[in-house]
Protein backbone atom coordinates (compact mmCIF):
# COMPACT_ATOMS: atom_id res chain seq x y z
CA UNK A 1 0.00 0.00 0.00
CA UNK A 2 1.23 3.41 -0.89
CA UNK A 3 1.55 6.26 2.04
CA UNK A 4 -1.07 8.05 0.07
CA UNK A 5 -3.58 5.55 0.23
CA UNK A 6 -2.25 4.23 3.55
CA UNK A 7 -2.95 7.91 4.83
CA UNK A 8 -6.89 7.69 3.45
CA UNK A 9 -7.18 4.68 4.98
CA UNK A 10 -6.24 5.65 8.09
CA UNK A 11 -8.25 9.53 8.41
CA UNK A 12 -11.16 7.45 7.22
CA UNK A 13 -10.54 4.62 10.04
CA UNK A 14 -10.27 7.74 12.49
CA UNK A 15 -13.27 9.24 10.92
CA UNK A 16 -15.68 6.40 11.47
CA UNK A 17 -14.57 5.84 14.57
CA UNK A 18 -15.03 9.30 15.75
CA UNK A 19 -18.72 9.41 14.65
CA UNK A 20 -19.23 5.59 15.64
CA UNK A 21 -17.59 6.17 19.28
CA UNK A 22 -19.95 9.44 19.62
CA UNK A 23 -23.03 7.79 18.30
CA UNK A 24 -22.62 4.77 20.50
CA UNK A 25 -22.61 6.90 23.80
CA UNK A 26 -26.48 7.29 23.33
CA UNK A 27 -28.07 4.39 22.38
CA UNK A 28 -26.19 3.23 25.27
CA UNK A 29 -28.28 5.01 27.28
CA UNK A 30 -31.40 4.88 25.59
CA UNK A 31 -31.89 0.61 24.65
CA UNK A 32 -32.04 0.47 28.92
CA UNK A 33 -33.53 4.27 29.70
CA UNK A 34 -36.74 3.02 28.11
CA UNK A 35 -36.95 -0.32 30.13
CA UNK A 36 -36.93 1.77 33.37
CA UNK A 37 -39.27 4.02 32.09
CA UNK A 38 -41.75 1.26 31.20
CA UNK A 39 -41.58 0.20 34.59
CA UNK A 40 -42.13 3.56 36.26
CA UNK A 41 -45.54 3.93 34.38
CA UNK A 42 -46.17 0.02 35.34
CA UNK A 43 -45.67 1.48 38.88
CA UNK A 44 -47.93 4.28 38.62
CA UNK A 45 -50.75 2.03 37.10
CA UNK A 46 -50.19 -0.59 39.66
CA UNK A 47 -49.73 2.21 42.91
CA UNK A 48 -51.50 4.99 41.77
CA UNK A 49 -48.90 6.97 43.56
CA UNK A 50 -48.16 10.13 41.83
CA UNK A 51 -44.38 9.97 42.56
CA UNK A 52 -43.85 7.67 40.03
CA UNK A 53 -45.21 9.60 37.22
CA UNK A 54 -43.16 12.71 38.69
CA UNK A 55 -39.97 10.05 37.73
CA UNK A 56 -41.68 8.87 34.37
CA UNK A 57 -42.22 12.89 33.99
CA UNK A 58 -38.49 13.91 34.93
CA UNK A 59 -37.14 10.23 32.69
CA UNK A 60 -39.01 10.59 29.69
CA UNK A 61 -37.17 14.06 28.99
CA UNK A 62 -33.70 12.67 29.35
CA UNK A 63 -34.80 10.03 27.44
CA UNK A 64 -36.08 12.26 24.29
CA UNK A 65 -32.95 14.74 24.37
CA UNK A 66 -30.38 11.37 24.57
CA UNK A 67 -33.03 9.75 22.30
CA UNK A 68 -32.70 13.11 19.78
CA UNK A 69 -28.82 13.48 19.71
CA UNK A 70 -28.51 9.93 18.85
CA UNK A 71 -30.72 10.00 15.51
CA UNK A 72 -28.56 12.87 14.34
CA UNK A 73 -25.30 11.10 15.39
CA UNK A 74 -26.39 8.11 12.78
CA UNK A 75 -27.42 8.97 10.25
CA UNK A 76 -24.45 10.61 9.16
CA UNK A 77 -22.63 6.73 9.84
CA UNK A 78 -24.90 5.18 6.75
CA UNK A 79 -23.44 8.52 4.28
CA UNK A 80 -20.24 7.18 5.09
CA UNK A 81 -20.59 3.31 3.61
CA UNK A 82 -21.15 5.40 0.40
CA UNK A 83 -18.92 8.08 0.77
CA UNK A 84 -15.90 6.58 2.77
CA UNK A 85 -16.17 2.69 2.58
CA UNK A 86 -18.04 2.21 -0.99
CA UNK A 87 -16.26 -1.22 -1.30
CA UNK A 88 -18.03 -2.43 1.52
CA UNK A 89 -21.04 -1.46 -0.35
CA UNK A 90 -20.02 -2.98 -2.92
CA UNK A 91 -18.75 -5.96 -1.77
CA UNK A 92 -21.27 -7.47 1.34
CA UNK A 93 -23.92 -4.14 0.68
CA UNK A 94 -26.73 -7.27 -0.15
CA UNK A 95 -26.41 -8.31 3.43
CA UNK A 96 -25.14 -5.45 5.11
CA UNK A 97 -28.21 -3.09 3.27
CA UNK A 98 -30.76 -5.43 4.30
CA UNK A 99 -30.01 -5.55 8.04
CA UNK A 100 -29.79 -2.19 8.04
CA UNK A 101 -33.03 -1.64 6.49
CA UNK A 102 -34.77 -4.31 8.77
CA UNK A 103 -33.27 -2.11 11.79
CA UNK A 104 -35.22 1.24 10.37
CA UNK A 105 -38.68 -0.49 9.28
CA UNK A 106 -38.76 -2.85 12.18
CA UNK A 107 -37.33 -0.92 15.01
CA UNK A 108 -36.54 3.06 14.45
CA UNK A 109 -39.90 3.61 12.90
CA UNK A 110 -41.06 1.99 16.43
CA UNK A 111 -39.28 4.19 18.41
CA UNK A 112 -40.43 7.40 16.37
CA UNK A 113 -43.56 7.02 16.45
CA UNK A 114 -44.62 6.07 19.90
CA UNK A 115 -42.19 8.09 21.18
CA UNK A 116 -44.67 10.79 20.52
CA UNK A 117 -47.35 9.08 22.44
CA UNK A 118 -44.94 9.29 25.58
CA UNK A 119 -44.08 12.62 25.54
CA UNK A 120 -47.04 14.43 24.58
CA UNK A 121 -49.93 11.96 24.91
CA UNK A 122 -50.05 11.35 29.02
CA UNK A 123 -53.25 13.11 29.52
CA UNK A 124 -54.80 12.42 26.14
CA UNK A 125 -54.99 8.78 25.81
CA UNK A 126 -55.97 6.46 28.40
CA UNK A 127 -52.88 5.02 30.90
CA UNK A 128 -53.47 1.86 29.33
CA UNK A 129 -52.42 2.94 26.34
CA UNK A 130 -49.86 5.43 27.13
CA UNK A 131 -48.22 2.61 28.72
CA UNK A 132 -48.27 0.07 25.74
CA UNK A 133 -46.76 2.70 23.77
CA UNK A 134 -43.89 3.59 26.63
CA UNK A 135 -43.50 -0.61 26.17
CA UNK A 136 -43.33 -0.20 22.39
CA UNK A 137 -40.54 2.12 22.48
CA UNK A 138 -38.47 -0.13 25.06
CA UNK A 139 -39.27 -2.95 22.46
CA UNK A 140 -37.99 -0.65 19.92
CA UNK A 141 -35.01 -0.01 21.05
CA UNK A 142 -33.70 -3.09 22.21
CA UNK A 143 -35.20 -4.15 18.49
CA UNK A 144 -33.00 -1.92 17.05
CA UNK A 145 -29.54 -3.05 19.03
CA UNK A 146 -30.91 -6.69 17.49
CA UNK A 147 -30.46 -5.60 14.20
CA UNK A 148 -27.04 -3.60 14.21
CA UNK A 149 -25.12 -6.12 16.38
CA UNK A 150 -26.40 -9.05 14.00
CA UNK A 151 -24.46 -6.80 11.25
CA UNK A 152 -21.46 -5.90 13.29
CA UNK A 153 -21.31 -9.26 14.57
CA UNK A 154 -21.42 -10.93 11.27
CA UNK A 155 -18.21 -8.80 10.16
CA UNK A 156 -17.04 -10.21 13.52
CA UNK A 157 -17.74 -14.03 12.91
CA UNK A 158 -19.22 -14.07 9.39
CA UNK A 159 -21.77 -16.79 8.64
CA UNK A 160 -23.91 -17.74 5.96
CA UNK A 161 -22.80 -16.03 3.20
CA UNK A 162 -21.88 -16.91 -0.53
CA UNK A 163 -20.16 -15.71 -3.33
CA UNK A 164 -22.31 -14.12 -6.04
CA UNK A 165 -19.15 -12.84 -8.64
CA UNK A 166 -17.67 -10.40 -7.38
CA UNK A 167 -20.52 -9.81 -4.27
CA UNK A 168 -20.97 -11.57 -1.26
CA UNK A 169 -25.04 -12.60 -0.69
CA UNK A 170 -26.79 -14.02 1.95
CA UNK A 171 -27.44 -17.89 0.90
CA UNK A 172 -28.78 -18.89 4.66
CA UNK A 173 -29.95 -15.53 6.45
CA UNK A 174 -31.09 -17.46 10.11
CA UNK A 175 -26.99 -18.19 9.84
CA UNK A 176 -25.97 -14.89 8.61
CA UNK A 177 -28.58 -13.22 11.82
CA UNK A 178 -27.50 -15.84 14.64
CA UNK A 179 -24.12 -15.99 13.43
CA UNK A 180 -21.55 -17.46 15.99
CA UNK A 181 -20.51 -14.64 17.73
CA UNK A 182 -24.04 -12.68 17.80
CA UNK A 183 -25.98 -14.49 21.17
CA UNK A 184 -22.49 -13.32 23.28
CA UNK A 185 -22.03 -9.86 21.84
CA UNK A 186 -26.21 -9.37 22.04
CA UNK A 187 -26.39 -10.01 25.62
CA UNK A 188 -23.12 -8.40 26.65
CA UNK A 189 -24.27 -5.23 25.01
CA UNK A 190 -27.59 -5.37 26.29
CA UNK A 191 -25.73 -5.59 29.85
CA UNK A 192 -23.76 -2.88 29.23
CA UNK A 193 -26.44 -0.68 28.60
CA UNK A 194 -28.42 -1.75 31.56
CA UNK A 195 -25.53 -0.69 33.43
CA UNK A 196 -24.79 2.39 31.80
CA UNK A 197 -28.59 3.48 32.38
CA UNK A 198 -28.44 2.05 35.91
CA UNK A 199 -25.53 4.86 36.73
CA UNK A 200 -27.22 7.30 34.40
CA UNK A 201 -30.22 7.16 37.24
CA UNK A 202 -27.89 6.63 39.80
CA UNK A 203 -25.51 9.67 39.14
CA UNK A 204 -28.13 12.37 38.03
CA UNK A 205 -30.07 10.96 41.49
CA UNK A 206 -26.90 11.59 43.39
CA UNK A 207 -26.53 15.12 41.82
CA UNK A 208 -29.75 16.25 42.66
CA UNK A 209 -29.48 15.30 46.40
CA UNK A 210 -26.58 16.61 46.82
CA UNK A 211 -28.48 20.20 45.96
CA UNK A 212 -31.45 18.65 47.57
CA UNK A 213 -30.93 16.41 49.94
CA UNK A 214 -34.67 15.88 51.14
CA UNK A 215 -35.82 15.64 48.04
CA UNK A 216 -37.51 12.17 48.47
CA UNK A 217 -38.00 11.26 45.01
CA UNK A 218 -34.24 11.24 44.08
CA UNK A 219 -33.84 9.08 46.77
CA UNK A 220 -35.86 6.69 45.44
CA UNK A 221 -34.64 6.79 41.85
CA UNK A 222 -30.80 6.82 43.41
CA UNK A 223 -31.77 3.28 44.79
CA UNK A 224 -33.24 2.05 41.56
CA UNK A 225 -30.18 2.47 39.64
CA UNK A 226 -27.91 1.22 42.72
CA UNK A 227 -30.21 -1.83 42.51
CA UNK A 228 -30.39 -2.00 38.95
CA UNK A 229 -26.34 -2.43 38.75
CA UNK A 230 -25.67 -4.44 41.80
CA UNK A 231 -27.14 -6.99 39.68
CA UNK A 232 -26.20 -6.35 36.47
CA UNK A 233 -22.58 -6.02 37.37
CA UNK A 234 -21.54 -9.22 38.42
CA UNK A 235 -23.76 -11.09 35.77
CA UNK A 236 -22.17 -8.67 33.37
CA UNK A 237 -18.44 -10.51 34.24
CA UNK A 238 -19.70 -14.06 33.74
CA UNK A 239 -21.33 -13.07 30.29
CA UNK A 240 -17.93 -11.14 29.19
CA UNK A 241 -15.89 -14.61 30.34
CA UNK A 242 -18.07 -16.71 27.92
CA UNK A 243 -18.16 -13.84 25.12
CA UNK A 244 -14.08 -13.47 25.47
CA UNK A 245 -13.75 -18.07 24.88
CA UNK A 246 -16.00 -17.21 22.00
CA UNK A 247 -13.89 -14.71 20.70
CA UNK A 248 -10.71 -17.54 21.48
CA UNK A 249 -12.73 -19.97 19.24
CA UNK A 250 -13.25 -17.25 16.39
CA UNK A 251 -11.06 -14.58 16.70
CA UNK A 252 -7.84 -15.95 18.27
CA UNK A 253 -5.39 -13.01 16.64
CA UNK A 254 -7.87 -10.79 19.06
CA UNK A 255 -7.47 -12.92 22.18
CA UNK A 256 -3.82 -12.87 21.53
CA UNK A 257 -3.53 -8.90 20.90
CA UNK A 258 -5.64 -8.25 23.94
CA UNK A 259 -3.63 -10.52 26.40
CA UNK A 260 -0.45 -9.60 24.38
CA UNK A 261 0.51 -13.25 23.83
CA UNK A 262 3.67 -12.25 21.08
CA UNK A 263 4.98 -15.71 20.92
CA UNK A 264 2.88 -20.03 20.83
CA UNK A 265 3.89 -21.63 23.75
CA UNK A 266 2.21 -23.82 26.48
CA UNK A 267 1.57 -22.17 30.37
CA UNK A 268 1.24 -18.50 28.85
CA UNK A 269 1.15 -15.73 31.94
CA UNK A 270 -1.55 -13.52 32.12
CA UNK A 271 -0.51 -9.79 32.02
CA UNK A 272 -1.56 -7.37 34.49
CA UNK A 273 -0.14 -4.61 33.34
CA UNK A 274 2.85 -4.01 30.43
CA UNK A 275 3.94 -1.66 27.92
CA UNK A 276 3.56 -3.82 24.40
CA UNK A 277 6.71 -3.15 22.47
CA UNK A 278 5.37 -3.99 19.01
CA UNK A 279 9.50 -3.71 17.61
CA UNK A 280 10.93 -6.11 19.99
CA UNK A 281 7.27 -7.95 20.11
CA UNK A 282 7.84 -7.95 23.82
CA UNK A 283 6.01 -6.90 26.78
CA UNK A 284 7.98 -3.98 28.79
CA UNK A 285 7.97 -3.56 32.51
CA UNK A 286 4.79 -6.97 32.87
CA UNK A 287 3.59 -7.73 35.68
CA UNK A 288 2.17 -11.16 35.48
CA UNK A 289 0.67 -13.97 36.98
CA UNK A 290 2.63 -17.40 35.92
CA UNK A 291 0.29 -19.48 33.84
CA UNK A 292 -3.08 -17.07 34.39
CA UNK A 293 -3.80 -16.79 30.53
CA UNK A 294 -3.59 -20.60 30.16
CA UNK A 295 -5.86 -20.93 32.82
CA UNK A 296 -8.47 -18.74 32.35
CA UNK A 297 -8.91 -19.09 28.92
CA UNK A 298 -8.26 -22.59 28.41
CA UNK A 299 -8.88 -23.92 32.14
CA UNK A 300 -5.76 -26.06 32.47
CA UNK A 301 -2.74 -24.08 33.36
CA UNK A 302 -0.36 -25.83 30.89
CA UNK A 303 -3.03 -25.48 27.73
CA UNK A 304 -1.17 -23.74 25.08
CA UNK A 305 -1.97 -20.46 23.51
CA UNK A 306 -1.84 -19.26 19.85
CA UNK A 307 0.49 -15.94 19.91
CA UNK A 308 0.78 -13.59 17.38
CA UNK A 309 3.78 -14.63 16.05
CA UNK A 310 1.55 -17.42 14.11
CA UNK A 311 -0.79 -15.05 11.75
CA UNK A 312 2.24 -12.97 10.60
CA UNK A 313 1.14 -9.51 9.32
CA UNK A 314 -2.27 -10.17 9.86
CA UNK A 315 -3.02 -9.11 13.27
CA UNK A 316 -4.78 -6.35 15.14
CA UNK A 317 -2.20 -3.70 16.78
CA UNK A 318 -1.62 -4.93 19.95
CA UNK A 319 -0.98 -1.33 22.23
CA UNK A 320 -4.88 -0.49 22.30
CA UNK A 321 -6.63 -3.34 22.14
CA UNK A 322 -4.35 -4.19 25.34
CA UNK A 323 -4.85 -1.05 27.15
CA UNK A 324 -8.66 -0.83 26.07
CA UNK A 325 -9.25 -4.19 27.54
CA UNK A 326 -7.83 -3.70 31.03
CA UNK A 327 -10.10 0.10 31.20
CA UNK A 328 -13.26 -2.07 30.61
CA UNK A 329 -12.44 -4.82 32.94
CA UNK A 330 -11.41 -2.16 35.82
CA UNK A 331 -14.34 0.15 35.17
CA UNK A 332 -16.47 -3.05 35.35
CA UNK A 333 -14.82 -4.79 39.11
CA UNK A 334 -15.42 -0.52 40.63
CA UNK A 335 -18.69 -1.01 39.36
CA UNK A 336 -19.50 -3.94 41.14
CA UNK A 337 -17.32 -2.35 44.39
CA UNK A 338 -19.52 0.86 44.06
CA UNK A 339 -23.04 -0.63 43.60
CA UNK A 340 -22.94 -3.07 45.73
CA UNK A 341 -21.62 -1.06 48.47
CA UNK A 342 -24.28 2.00 48.01
CA UNK A 343 -27.18 -0.84 48.04
CA UNK A 344 -25.47 -1.89 51.32
CA UNK A 345 -25.59 1.77 52.45
CA UNK A 346 -29.00 2.92 51.25
CA UNK A 347 -30.88 -0.45 52.37
CA UNK A 348 -33.92 0.46 54.51
CA UNK A 349 -34.18 3.57 52.89
CA UNK A 350 -31.34 5.52 54.49
CA UNK A 351 -29.89 8.29 53.32
CA UNK A 352 -26.79 8.02 51.07
CA UNK A 353 -23.74 9.67 53.05
CA UNK A 354 -22.63 12.89 51.09
CA UNK A 355 -19.29 10.70 50.10
CA UNK A 356 -20.86 7.97 48.77
CA UNK A 357 -23.39 10.72 47.06
CA UNK A 358 -20.19 12.57 45.06
CA UNK A 359 -19.14 8.91 44.17
CA UNK A 360 -22.29 8.12 42.19
CA UNK A 361 -22.14 11.32 40.28
CA UNK A 362 -18.20 10.70 39.84
CA UNK A 363 -19.63 7.24 38.42
CA UNK A 364 -22.46 8.84 36.14
CA UNK A 365 -20.94 8.28 33.14
CA UNK A 366 -18.76 5.22 33.84
CA UNK A 367 -21.00 3.12 31.63
CA UNK A 368 -19.43 5.08 28.25
CA UNK A 369 -16.13 4.51 29.29
CA UNK A 370 -16.39 1.05 29.89
CA UNK A 371 -18.71 0.73 26.50
CA UNK A 372 -16.39 2.80 24.09
CA UNK A 373 -13.34 0.86 25.38
CA UNK A 374 -14.76 -2.48 24.74
CA UNK A 375 -15.61 -1.25 21.41
CA UNK A 376 -11.90 -0.58 20.56
CA UNK A 377 -11.25 -4.30 22.04
CA UNK A 378 -14.24 -5.14 19.16
CA UNK A 379 -13.42 -3.01 16.31
CA UNK A 380 -9.49 -2.46 16.37
CA UNK A 381 -9.06 -6.08 17.57
CA UNK A 382 -10.73 -7.02 13.79
CA UNK A 383 -7.99 -5.22 12.18
CA UNK A 384 -6.72 -5.40 9.68
CA UNK A 385 -10.31 -7.09 8.08
CA UNK A 386 -13.41 -4.90 8.08
CA UNK A 387 -15.45 -8.39 7.22
CA UNK A 388 -13.18 -11.29 9.33
CA UNK A 389 -11.36 -13.17 6.84
CA UNK A 390 -13.80 -11.40 3.64
CA UNK A 391 -13.11 -8.09 3.40
CA UNK A 392 -9.76 -5.91 4.30
CA UNK A 393 -9.98 -2.73 5.67
CA UNK A 394 -8.06 -1.48 2.65
CA UNK A 395 -9.72 -3.23 -0.22
CA UNK A 396 -13.26 -0.93 1.10
CA UNK A 397 -11.50 2.66 1.60
CA UNK A 398 -13.22 4.96 -1.29
CA UNK A 399 -11.19 7.31 -3.63
CA UNK A 400 -11.15 10.31 -1.61
CA UNK A 401 -7.99 12.51 -0.13
CA UNK A 402 -6.86 12.48 2.51
CA UNK A 403 -7.19 16.61 2.82
CA UNK A 404 -10.77 16.02 1.54
CA UNK A 405 -11.35 13.39 4.84
CA UNK A 406 -9.27 15.47 7.35
CA UNK A 407 -11.36 18.35 6.46
CA UNK A 408 -14.63 16.48 7.28
CA UNK A 409 -13.14 14.86 10.00
CA UNK A 410 -12.48 18.39 11.40
CA UNK A 411 -15.89 19.50 10.78
CA UNK A 412 -17.09 16.00 12.38
CA UNK A 413 -15.12 16.94 15.43
CA UNK A 414 -15.97 20.36 16.02
CA UNK A 415 -20.02 20.00 15.26
CA UNK A 416 -19.83 16.80 18.00
CA UNK A 417 -17.80 18.75 20.52
CA UNK A 418 -20.55 21.34 20.28
CA UNK A 419 -23.39 18.99 20.61
CA UNK A 420 -21.51 16.68 23.56
CA UNK A 421 -21.00 20.11 25.59
CA UNK A 422 -24.84 21.53 24.95
CA UNK A 423 -26.12 18.06 25.80
CA UNK A 424 -24.22 18.06 29.33
CA UNK A 425 -25.64 21.18 30.20
CA UNK A 426 -28.76 20.36 29.82
CA UNK A 427 -29.19 16.91 31.31
CA UNK A 428 -27.09 18.46 34.24
CA UNK A 429 -29.70 21.06 34.61
CA UNK A 430 -32.55 19.25 34.15
CA UNK A 431 -30.91 16.56 36.80
CA UNK A 432 -30.04 19.33 38.99
CA UNK A 433 -33.69 20.76 39.00
CA UNK A 434 -35.05 17.73 39.84
CA UNK A 435 -38.74 16.09 38.88
CA UNK A 436 -40.16 19.20 40.93
CA UNK A 437 -39.31 20.97 38.15
CA UNK A 438 -40.48 18.61 35.48
CA UNK A 439 -43.97 18.72 37.30
CA UNK A 440 -43.83 22.45 37.41
CA UNK A 441 -43.16 22.77 33.58
CA UNK A 442 -45.41 19.59 32.09
CA UNK A 443 -45.04 18.20 28.81
CA UNK A 444 -47.96 18.91 26.45
CA UNK A 445 -50.88 16.85 27.02
CA UNK A 446 -49.47 16.45 30.27
CA UNK A 447 -51.83 16.36 33.30
CA UNK A 448 -51.48 17.37 37.04
CA UNK A 449 -49.22 14.87 38.66
CA UNK A 450 -51.25 11.75 39.38
CA UNK A 451 -54.09 12.27 36.76
CA UNK A 452 -53.20 10.07 34.35
CA UNK A 453 -52.49 6.78 36.42
CA UNK A 454 -56.27 5.68 36.80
Amino acid sequence: MDPATAHAVLLARIQFAANMSFHILFPAITIALAWVLFWFRLRATATGQPQYLDAYRLWVTVFALTFAVGVVSGVTMSFQFGTNWPGFMNRVGAIAGPLLGYEVLTAFFLEATFLGVMLFGMNRVPALIHTIATFLVAFGTTTSAFWILALNSWMQTPAGHVLDGHQWIAGDWLAVIFNPSFPYRFTHMMIASGLTAAFVVAGLSAWRLLRAPADALARRTLRVGVLVAAVLAPVQAVVGDFHGLNTLEHQPAKIAAVEAIWHTGKGVPLVLFAIPNATTRSNDYAIEIPYGASLILRHDANAQLTGLDAFGKDHPPVAPVFFAFRIMVGIGVAMIAVSWFSAWATRRGAPAPRWLLWTLAGFTFSGWAATLAGWIVTEIGRQPWLVQGVLRTAEAVGEISGAELGASLTGYALTYATLFVAYMVVLTHMAGAGAEAAAAKPLPGASPAGAAVH
